[in-house]
């Protein structure tokens, strides 16, 4: 289990594996903690999450900044910061249940300075969303579903959220 709150954790800041690659193998042996291993990998996996955006944080001030005040380009990247901080929860989401790289939306809400509070929540729907549904297809239908989850469960997730946005872009349209 300590394995898998590891990778669960430094995959939210840094680490190119997902924690899927434990966790589907810890629940098919193990069924009923299904849900047990479905909380630890979330609650790693935002923890994770929070190392990265205070990552994105300090580099921004450290490096960043600097960088971009002496190319002149700090008011192009401030207005930048304040779109991404706009519509950054929906950035959270949907990164947190895609294939997308969820470190690179943990850094970019560091770096823009998004609302802490707002991130962590979007990062524990989106990551509890995305662990517990894989629990329970696990624990309902064993290892028949395990190939569905790891080639077309990511593409299930982008497909939806492409169309929840696409929703939410036409709906005001009509």
């Amino acid at each position: 289990m300590w394995a898998l709150a590891i990778v669960a954790f430094v995959e939210s800041s840094f680490f190119p594996i997902p924690p899927d690659v434990l966790m589907i193998p810890m629940i098919l042996a193990r069924p009923s903690r299904a849900f047990i291993i479905a909380g630890l990998a979330t609650a790693a996996s935002v923890t994770g999450a929070l190392l990265g955006y205070w990552i994105g944080h300090g580099l921004y001030e450290t490096v960043g900044r600097p960088v971009l005040d002496f190319y002149h380009m700090g008011a192009q990247f401030d207005d930048f910061a304040l779109r991404y901080n706009e519509y950054g929860v929906w950035a959270v989401l949907i990164a947190g249940v895609t294939p997308f790289p969820f470190k690179v939306i943990t850094i970019a809400s560091g770096v823009t300075g998004m609302n802490v509070v707002a991130f962590l929540l979007a990062a524990l729907v989106a990551r509890a969303a995305r662990f517990f549904l894989v629990a329970a297809l696990l624990w309902k239908f064993g290892p028949p579903i395990r190939e569905f989850i790891e080639r077309r469960l990511g593409l299930v997730f982008t497909l939806f959220c492409v169309l929840l946005v696409g929703a939410f872009l036409v709906i005001p349209l009509l």
